[in-house]
């Protein structure tokens, strides 16, 4: 019952086989192989549109980076204030980008348009003492399992482009989103506005594949100077594009993400029927967040349950009664039903 984190699971059979596969042999290095390039004209099929891409190894070496491709001296970074580039990652798109990061509030993880605009003209072009305005990030599917439709996108890109400032969406959760919206990759980035996309793949299945996407490759010249510098140029990519390889292969990566919101699915379900919890709001991502009697929560620790204490929101004291606690349970492609329900009965 391993729901501490989608980081915990393996990698998927399929994409460990093409990268065995791909272990033999020669190729040239620094993403100049047949296959990286092979991969980076899949990424483009997938949008719809040509695309400049740039493999990394971690999420938060695509976040910091590809903010560190936009800023200027003095730049101003807007997220939410819960985002995973404020909250988790060490101060990271600080250091990469020279710049800062000011957070917006917005309910359910997301950056509510009007306080975004409001808090933007605090920083003006010209605010040579406080900084100014640079760039705006959304996360996707958020911190607590909220996805923005592509309507709130919308929103948040008509603001951003209204001063301005170009827009990225951190992606580690994409494909789950994605699934989650029914859309398709491009309406739910480019076509909304969306400039630069982190595109997560190590917690949907990959062992270690990220990618910087750009959508407008005129913008991205910078971006091979800055990967080098950051240390991010794998000298053989190749890897990292067959394991993306593997993933795109029939579709695998959106029949993987299906699985694992699927199985929150199934928490959710089973949560709003068990006497000992509740939900703490709705999500459709693979991410849950319930309200859990402690003795109940203690059993399904010693049962060998593995979950995360979550902090009860500030806005919200009331939310947990003096007996309870605020968990959060993240699926994965390789949570089992067997899992959920042995889940549920500790619940019970």
């Amino acid at each position: 019952m391993f729901f501490a984190s989608d980081n915990w699971a393996g990698a998927h059979s399929k994409i460990a086989e093409r990268l065995l596969a791909e272990s033999g042999g020669f190729a040239s290095a620094y993403g100049t192989s047949d296959l990286d390039q092979r991969v980076e004209a899949k990424f483009a099929e997938i949008f719809e549109r040509e695309v400049a891409v740039f493999f990394v190894a971690t999420g938060s070496a695509a976040n910091s980076l590809s903010l560190a491709s936009v800023q200027k001296p003095g730049g101003i970074t807007f997220c939410h204030s819960e985002a995973h580039v404020a909250e988790d990652e060490c101060g990271s798109p600080d250091f990469f980008s020279a710049a800062r990061l000011a957070t917006v509030k917005g309910a359910a993880g997301k950056i509510d348009p009007e306080a975004l605009a409001t808090k933007i003209a605090r920083f003006p072009q010209d605010a040579v003492h406080h900084g100014r305005a640079a760039a705006v990030t959304i996360t996707q599917a958020t911190e607590i399992g909220t996805v923005y439709s592509l309507a709130e996108i919308d929103a948040i890109a008509s603001v951003a482009k209204a001063n301005g400032l170009p827009l990225h969406m951190d992606g580690a959760r994409f494909a789950n989103a994605l699934v989650a919206l029914d859309a398709s990759p491009a309406e739910m980035t480019w076509k909304r506005g969306v400039d630069i996309l982190s595109f997560g793949g190590t917690k949907n299945g990959c062992w270690c594949a990220e990618a910087i996407v750009f959508f407008n490759p005129e913008k991205a010249k910078e971006m091979h100077f800055i990967r080098k510098r950051a240390a991010q140029l794998f000298s053989k990519s190749r890897f990292i594009a067959a394991q993306f390889d593997g993933y795109f292969k029939d579709n695998l990566w959106l029949d993987l993400a299906r699985h694992s919101n699927g199985m929150a699915d199934r928490l959710r379900a089973g949560i709003e029927k068990a006497p000992a919890a509740r939900l703490a709001w709705p999500t459709i991502s693979n991410e849950v967040f319930a309200i859990v009697a402690k003795s109940a929560a203690k059993t399904a620790e010693d049962k060998g349950a593995k979950f995360y204490e979550w902090p009860i929101p500030e806005s919200q004291p009331e939310l947990v009664g003096k007996d309870e606690t605020l968990i959060r349970l993240v699926t994965s492609f390789a949570t089992t039903e067997t899992d959920v329900t042995d889940f549920l009965a500790c619940l019970a």
